[in-house]
């Protein structure tokens, strides 16, 4: 068995009814594809991705975290479902479809995922009728982006041609132990914790000169640190119904914006895009804080021997989003320099060791806490830790194609949780960038005005990157004339 760590498990105390802590997404495949073909085709291939087969097994009285077992009575049955979407089948009937899916928890009695296969896609822009779309739900507990990146080699192959699977291999019957085992398990780890802080605080302490180093001997000025964000609409506690919609930008297009400030990233495009989405959205309803907004921006902590890994490896950057700059080019370029900083910082502390902290929290204690911060609406009361999560999963771009069926888009879902009721996951795919947020619906009931702010904010950070490059070349004529 595989315990889980800390950051996992985290991901586990934090779920309660209203907050699913899955990640996930909607697919759409061109052409009629049958329901049973695709059946089939999953059962081919699912033994590729273990998690996909394996159950928590919990210990009793939550004295440590759980553990990943494969699971007996795996049925996959009872992870797949089909839907048919109601006339007219377009845009306005899946995202409703999706939003609903994502309002609902996995099953922790059995292997944490389930896939809807959705059927009746007649009316949508640029697909073809009769093409056939796939919700995806993943613990979050189990899988990070970057190991998300396994799910998707499993479901698609880059030939219209599927590759040759092998086989599950036979292994021997694992037998998960008793209650008694269990406990004496987690009373050894529970007991062993302690051992581990003196490495920690000290990983900690060399983080904090390095920190100081960069402060008072470069000044170079602090990143936001949590709990400095302003209040907002969507920092509040959040209702289970969820909603998601997605925008949808040409890559070549978000690219050639990076150029108008010198060593300015793709990243960087994408909140200052975010950023100007969220601006427009909370002016026009009067709500627009003074003070920026703050996006926590995950980064991955993975080695190269660790790619393939399940789980969650990740750190996190507070990236101030300029919200209060009404020039979308000074806006990005303000982003730019955040990003910068933050980077900084987050070269000189040592992430992946710090994270080992969430390790010596015991997992019931840490639980019993999440339900009392969410029964008691304590987000209501204090400042966020942060504004909202924007996380950018870069992915291939070439076709891919799923049983033969070529993969028009693909596009983001994850988690919401009380205080921080806004996530952006952004996905590039075949020349294409999906920008995909996800609230709640007594937080923001028009996630479509929001994305239509996100599609508006793309447009005028272009046509301002286009006129700034006409006044330089106009500039530069006249250079060359005199």
């Amino acid at each position: 068995m595989e315990e889980l760590s800390g950051l996992d498990a985290a991901f586990l105390f934090l779920e309660t009814d209203k907050i699913p802590m899955h990640i996930g997404g909607v697919s759409i495949i061109e052409g009629s594809m049958e329901f049973s073909d695709f059946f089939d085709f999953i059962e081919q291939r699912v033994h590729l991705v273990s998690k996909l087969t394996q159950k928590l097994v919990t210990v009793p009285l939550s004295i440590d975290k759980p553990y990943w077992a494969d699971d007996p009575d795996f049925d996959l049955n009872l992870h797949i479902r089909k839907i048919q979407l109601p006339a007219p089948g377009s845009w306005k009937e899946l995202r409703y479809a999706a939003s609903q899916y994502f309002s609902t928890k996995l099953d922790r009695n059995r292997p944490l995922w389930e896939f809807m296969f959705v059927e009746g896609l007649d009316n949508v822009s640029q697909v073809p009728k009769g093409s056939v779309a796939l919700i995806t739900k993943v613990h979050h507990a189990g899988f990070d982006g970057k190991s998300g990146a396994d799910l998707m080699a499993m479901l698609y192959d880059i030939s219209p041609t599927p590759r040759p699977i092998p086989a599950p291999k036979l292994k021997e019957k694992e037998q998960i132990p008793g209650n008694i085992n269990l406990v004496a398990r987690g009373a050894y780890n529970l007991i062993t914790k302690p051992g581990k802080l003196p490495s920690l605080l000290w990983d900690t302490g060399k983080a904090t000169l390095k920190a100081s180093y960069l402060s008072r001997v470069h000044g170079i000025k602090m990143p936001t640190l949590p709990f400095s964000a302003p209040k907002t609409p969507f920092n509040d506690v959040v209702d289970q119904e969820r909603k998601w919609n997605s925008a949808l930008l040409e890559l070549n297009r978000v690219k050639a914006l990076r150029k108008v400030i010198d060593g300015a990233t793709m990243n960087d495009v994408i909140l200052a895009i975010c950023s100007g989405a969220l601006r427009q959205y909370l002016l026009e309803k009067g709500e627009l804080p003074e003070q920026p907004l703050v996006a926590m921006v995950p980064v991955s902590t993975r080695s190269r021997e660790e790619k393939n890994a399940m789980g969650n490896q990740v750190s996190a950057m507070y990236i101030q989003l300029a919200t209060d700059i009404e020039n979308p080019i000074k806006r990005l370029e303000k982003i730019h320099i955040n990003t910068l900083v933050g980077k900084l910082y987050q070269d000189a502390i040592d992430a992946k060791s710090l994270m080992g902290f969430a390790d010596l929290i015991p997992f019931g204690l840490a639980g019993v806490a999440s339900r009392f911060y969410s029964r008691s609406a304590l987000a209501k009361w204090h400042k966020p830790f942060f504004n909202l999560v924007i996380t950018n999963v870069p992915g291939p771009n070439v076709p891919l194609y799923l049983g033969g069926h070529k993969l028009l888009a693909n596009m983001g879902t994850a988690p919401i949780f009380d205080g921080m009721g806004l996530i952006i996951p952004v996905l590039s795919y075949d020349g294409t960038i999906s920008i995909s947020p996800t609230s709640s619906a007594n937080l923001m009931p028009d996630i479509d005005v929001f994305t239509k702010c996100i599609l508006d904010s793309a447009n005028e950070l272009e046509a301002a990157v286009q006129e700034k490059q006409t006044a330089m070349a106009a500039f530069n004529a006249l250079l060359n004339q005199k």
